[in-house]
């Protein structure tokens, strides 16, 4: 039995996007030798085991793993203890040469887990199921954005920008929205996709599903029995499309791969996570790197969709840079990048502030949410003795900061919350700071 020469891309299901089970150990993608390490690994650390709770632990179908096994046994790295009333039934165990191995690789990798995938399926799997081929219509950016009080113009901009799949910079004012609007779109992304528990690259096991990212469709459950051959590679996991978020503490280290030496493996970066999906880059500027460094560090991606990587041996690949990269900055665009780069930003997206009637409406939407009675009288007084006095513009976070401040004083007090001259100055004055 030999390790296959080059990796397979395997087969997906019926619905053209979910990988079928290997039926083989060639059809794995892995070399025959990684797999036996992998199993030894997971028999010394777990003792004995029975065929299908090997199958369990390392998402691969018994079918497989009876013939990995039965070369394991001819090379005396394990053996049978005793025999079931079924094949599944079969409880292995390492040989005393299988343990001192094990121990061996452990010394290299600590790894166990499920079998990762190799790069070329990964790859294959993220352009079969790339972000760029989701339809977004204004249909369904009225109704993701439904209920949101938000600038028509805006929002036929973010629509737009999230069905080209290309990157957008939101910019304006503290305050006015862009976070908030930038998570929005994660309501437009729509479908399931495959992610692999982990991917092989060069004999090192690179992490990709993180519990933080991805979030599993809840009817994919785990098949149970032997028979896997027309079921689901186990190996990936059918998710939700994901979300990445990062702000200021986003630096250029997290932007590689991260080995850790204890362990003996990788986690991928956060964009590689986010493939398919959503990255946003929030409070840019705010990071200890420069804000021009961060920005250069995404011109090769974004202009050929794949970035480059590296192991800590020194060996390169690529992987594909496949996600809608939104940038949200309190800096005008000018501050942060050069024409050149500006240039490769589909779309620039002003954030601002609102209208009159767009902040009564969030103004009186607020109150009505925190129990807090409007009043008219109250609010042109807000408008015309705080806002234009002290020349704060009207951005979107203000009603409900506001009102918070005044319906905790009356809780505090006890009363009823009301809109006063005098709490309304209160409240003004201890949000601003201000005298």
């Amino acid at each position: 039995m030999n390790a296959p020469s080059s990796a397979r891309v395997i087969p997906i299901d019926e619905a053209g996007a979910f990988p079928r089970a290997p039926r083989t150990l060639e059809d794995t993608g892995l070399p025959l030798l990684f797999l036996v390490e992998l199993a030894s690994k997971l028999l010394f650390v777990r003792g004995q085991m029975r065929l299908t709770e090997i199958s369990h632990q390392l998402h691969l179908p018994a079918i497989v793993l009876e013939n990995l096994l039965a070369f394991m046994r001819a090379e005396r790295i394990c053996e049978v203890m005793r025999r079931g009333e079924t094949d599944g039934d079969i409880l292995y165990e390492l040989t005393d040469a299988g343990r001192a191995r094990a121990t061996e690789y452990l010394g290299r990798c600590k790894y166990a887990g499920a079998a990762p995938v190799s790069l070329a399926a990964y790859v294959a799997q993220v352009e079969r199921q790339s972000v760029t081929k989701m339809h977004v219509t204004k249909e369904d950016v009225n109704e993701a954005f439904r209920g949101l009080i938000i600038n028509p113009e805006v929002r036929d901009q973010l629509g737009a920008a999230m069905g080209s799949g290309r990157a957008m910079f939101l910019y304006g004012p503290a305050g006015a929205g862009k976070t908030y609007l930038a998570e929005r779109l994660s309501l437009l992304l729509e479908g399931d996709i495959a992610v692999p528990h982990a991917i092989l690259v060069d004999g090192e096991i690179i992490q990709v599903f993180d519990p933080l990212i991805h979030t599993p469709v809840e009817h994919d459950q785990r098949p149970t029995g032997l028979d896997t051959l027309q079921r689901p590679d186990q190996r990936w996991v059918r998710c939700k499309r994901p979300v990445a978020i990062t702000g200021g503490e986003l630096t250029m280290r997290m932007l590689d791969l991260d080995y850790d030496a204890s362990t003996g493996f990788y986690q991928a970066p956060p964009h590689v996570k986010a493939n398919n999906g959503l990255f946003v880059v929030d409070d840019l500027g705010r990071q200890l790197v420069k804000p021009e460094q961060l920005m250069n560090r995404w011109i090769v991606p974004m202009d050929r969709h794949h970035d480059y990587l590296a192991l800590h041996s020194g060996t390169k690949f690529t992987l594909p840079f496949d996600v809608v990269l939104v940038f949200s900055t309190n800096l005008m665009p000018s501050e942060v990048a050069d024409p050149a780069f500006l240039r490769r930003l589909g779309y620039k997206i002003h954030i601002g502030p609102m209208s009159e009637d767009e902040y009564r409406n969030i103004f009186t939407r607020v109150c009505e949410e925190r129990g807090v009675p409007f009043n008219e009288t109250a609010f042109q007084t807000l408008l015309s003795e705080y806002h234009k006095v002290h020349e704060q513009p009207l951005l979107a976070c203000y009603p409900r900061d506001i009102i918070n401040q005044i319906a905790d004083l009356a809780r505090y007090r006890g009363e009823a919350p009301r809109l006063t001259p005098d709490v309304l100055h209160w409240a003004w004055h201890n949000y601003f700071a201000s005298r």
